[in-house]
């Protein structure tokens, strides 16, 4: 079973895109756009204080008609963020953003530091492997 730190790792490093809470929903989906990516951490300092996802946009934006140039983020974002620590499995990530309808988890070390951020799909992509490895492993044993 993979844990968080081998699926960060796996990925390479990759930037985690943030922005601040005082960002028009606009200038964030012009980054998320740009980035071609789903969801931003909004971030003050090195405090994550929310996160935006394109579900908060299209259900707080779009279809309550509000401006995207005229409201801030702070307004619409998801401000109880849920995390993951880099020791956790692939098992208990999927376990958490199943009970809590996310697709992406912010990673943070003991110290409460951002580490990395892990979707939906890095973490399929490493269930994926480690199953391809598997079977392997048994193809080998069984051919001898």
């Amino acid at each position: 079973m993979k844990t968080v730190a081998e699926i960060l790792k796996e990925k390479g490093s990759q930037a985690v895109h943030s922005i601040g809470p005082d960002a028009s929903v606009f200038e964030a989906v012009a980054l998320m756009a740009q980035k071609n990516i789903g969801a931003l951490l909004v971030m003050e300092g090195d405090r994550i204080v929310g996160m935006l996802s394109e579900r908060d946009y299209a259900r707080k934006v779009v279809l309550m008609a509000r401006s995207s140039k005229d409201t801030k983020l702070r307004e619409i974002m998801t401000s109880s963020v849920i995390y993951v620590h880099p020791s956790q499995s692939t098992e208990e990530c999927m376990a958490v953003m199943t009970e809590n309808r996310v697709r992406h988890l912010p990673v943070l070390d003991d110290d409460g530091k951002l580490v990395g951020l892990v979707s939906i799909g890095d973490l399929v992509k490493g269930i994926i492997s480690e199953q391809k490895f598997i079977i392997e492993q048994l193809h080998n044993y069984i051919a001898g």
